[in-house]
């Protein structure tokens, strides 16, 4: 077997559709949206807004990083040749836990789409949920299996058409809204900075997962074409627009169109109560569900994707074992990854169904998700920072000044939150964490170096 992954598969229209997907707007207004209400009330849409500050600034650097070093590890691997082995490690390690607790994140909701086209009555059962999420689950990682080019091609279809249908839904939302009068009129207070006593760590770790997942445009690079022109750096950053936009639109219909505290009630899905009280009806719910079960499946795919090309680069490096840094002869992909994956991810979705509600599974996720995203996000902020230190002028700021600080905006987030945090999300989001340290080896892999910048 090959550790050698298949090369100029992903165009870069290709490389912004996955960015997009990772992040994945329908999924992330349907179910997190409305616990961000929850927490930073009617300023949510401001928290979208001042934590996509720093969210760019990483975007930034993993721009810059890609264009020196594309590889299936991206942040493991920039991480480890600057820092060293023990932080890369970690880093890497960072987002396989993330990977893995996103395997519920993402599945439940699944299961709750699928049984509000069936039944919407039974979408609040969390053993029905979480079994038809499993299902889901398998499937998607079957498909993947087959390889990248035949994942990306379902993956331009699924968003496109999951973009088209969040369009419409957000201008029958406004329109609604200035015809028929809103229960709220808009309000230029919702972008400022009155958050409720002790709301901020919580409402930007909310935010943090939103915007989460665009950089597996980075993982993806060894196998996007264009890498001289540092398309996959390019697709990521690029991508992220996208995102601010559907999440500010819908949080700011949400704010119009409902109470707070009704807004604020809708974690099943957001969009299916939008799209209802926009007056689209049955298509309009059924469109809500259809954009959900699309950007569930697409921001599982993505997710499953950063996993298994994280873990081969670090099988690859024997920093894991090296098993997993192969790839399959037929498809050119580390399918082994994929096995372990799905073996983790049903037994996490069976965990998640002894949970008392779907509210407490994805809160909680949330949570713990954030933690890990903040700390390898950090990393390679401050990695970026350091490869272009040399740097002067716009190139000095762009790539030393704006990636450090929203590091560490980030890092400094991430430690303050975790005092924030219940039981299960300090057992999952800092345990997770430490447990790599079972499966740290100090020595048996290469460190290879990042070409300073002139």
């Amino acid at each position: 077997m090959s550790t050698k992954l298949k090369s100029d598969s992903l165009s870069f229209f290709e490389s912004i559709i996955m960015g997009v997907a990772g992040s994945a707007p329908g999924f992330s207004i349907a179910v997190a949206i409305a616990g961000l209400l929850a927490t930073a009330g009617s300023v949510s849409p401001n928290a979208l807004l001042l934590f996509a500050v720093p969210m760019l600034g990483i975007a930034v650097a993993y721009k810059g990083l890609s264009h020196k070093m594309p590889n299936a590890g991206a942040a493991y691997e920039w991480t480890k040749s600057v820092f060293g082995g023990f932080f890369g490690y970690f880093s890497g390690w960072a987002l396989l836990v993330a990977a893995m607790v996103f395997m519920v994140t993402g599945s439940v909701p699944l299961g709750t789409a699928t049984l509000q086209l069936m039944d919407p009555s039974l979408a609040t059962n969390v053993l029905l949920t979480t079994s038809i999420g499993a299902v889901w689950f398998v499937i998607i990682g079957l498909v993947l299996i087959t390889g990248i080019e035949l994942t990306s091609k379902i993956q331009v279809v699924m968003s496109s058409i999951e973009l088209g249908l969040l369009f419409i839904i957000s201008i029958a939302a406004f329109v609604h809204s200035g015809t028929h009068g809103a229960v709220s009129h808009f309000s230029w207070s919702w972008f400022g900075f009155n958050y409720p006593a002790g709301s901020f760590a919580a409402s930007s770790l909310s935010v943090v997962f939103l915007y989460w997942g665009w950089d597996v445009t980075a993982n993806l690079a060894e196998e996007t074409k264009g890498q001289e022109h540092n398309v996959a750096g390019r697709g990521g950053f690029l991508s992220i627009f996208a995102t601010i936009a559907s999440f500010i639109a819908f949080t700011v219909a949400a704010l119009m169109m409902f109470s707070l505290k009704d807004a604020s009630g809708f974690s099943d899905n957001l969009i299916y109560h939008v799209a209802i009280a926009a007056g689209l009806g049955k298509i309009g719910g059924y469109g809500a569900a259809l954009v959900l079960i699309l950007s569930s499946v697409a921001t599982l795919e993505t997710t499953m994707l950063q996993f298994s090309r994280t873990l081969f680069a670090m099988g690859r490096d024997r920093a894991l074992p090296g098993y997993f840094g192969l790839v399959h002869e037929k498809t050119i992909t580390p399918v082994r990854t994929m096995y372990l994956l799905l073996l983790i991810g049903l037994a996490l979705i069976v965990i998640s169904s002894f949970l008392p509600s779907i509210s407490a599974i994805l809160n909680d996720s949330v949570a713990a998700i954030a933690v890990q995203v903040c700390y390898y996000y950090g990393l390679a902020g401050l990695v970026c920072a350091w490869v272009y230190r040399k740097s002067s002028g716009f190139t000095f700021v762009q790539y030393v000044i704006f990636p450090a600080l929203s590091a560490i905006a980030l890092i400094g987030l991430g430690f303050y939150a975790i005092t924030t945090f219940n039981t299960i999300v300090k057992v999952v989001g800092v345990g997770g964490l430490v447990a790599g340290i079972l499966f740290y080896r100090p020595r048996g892999y290469s460190r290879p170096s990042l070409i300073a910048a002139e």
